[in-house]
């Protein structure tokens, strides 16, 4: 039987990801420690998909830390754009662009796109490995459905959450409060599908 895991890296230092990946695994048992607090620099991201890149990130973190690693990788698509910026999500606008950046350059591909083509999905695939050397690391995924707003609404999340309108509940991304968004959201959907692995592997 495999032992239970009570500390993970994040190889990530967003500090989005690492409220939503804490608040959900919180009462669990496990820390969850983001890579920028260990001194793990960033490693480039040269996957040209989603599972690629969170492989890259994961393996990265738990070798030079030695301990089990979680990493996602996720992007929002959107299909007036064929589909982008999908894998380049966080980097649209350029390297080290803000998420205010990115907002403002998809607002600005998309003028004149009327509201039912401005359909658009967040995806997210998370990685789990208990060391750099796993050969079978735990994939799960999640994507949410939405469309793109003409104009930001709300100031809560990050990413692209205040052009994300949510079709469900009537507003942004943004103005979804959290508890909300980690019961529906992309990360949320693939992060209790992670759980519940950890579950059937006996790590929690």
């Amino acid at each position: 039987m495999m032992n239970p895991i009570n500390k993970i890296v994040l190889a990530s230092g967003n500090a989005g990801k690492v409220r939503e990946i804490n608040k959900l695994f919180s009462g669990r048992g496990i820390e969850v420690v983001p890579q920028t607090e260990l001194g793990v620099p960033d490693v480039p991201e040269t996957g040209t998909t989603f599972v690629e890149n969170a492989i890259i990130k994961a393996r990265h973190a738990a070798e030079c830390t030695g301990l089990p690693a979680i990493s996602d990788d996720s992007g929002i698509e959107v299909d007036a754009l064929d589909a982008r910026p999908g894998v380049y999500s966080a980097r649209y606008a350029g390297e080290g662009a803000s998420d205010e950046d990115n907002n403002n350059l998809m607002l600005k591909e998309l003028e004149g796109v009327a509201e039912a083509d401005r359909t658009a999905r967040y995806q997210c695939l998370i990685v789990f490995m208990r060391s750099h050397t796993d050969p079978v690391p735990i994939i799960t995924q999640g994507s949410w459905e939405g469309r793109i707003l003409e104009a930001p609404q709300g100031d809560g999340g990050f990413g692209y959450d205040p052009i994300f309108y949510v079709p469900t509940h009537n507003c942004s991304g943004g103005e979804l409060p959290l508890d909300v968004k980690n019961t529906m959201s992309h990360r949320a959907i693939a992060l209790n599908a992670m759980l519940e692995e950890f579950k059937k592997h006996k790590y929690i």
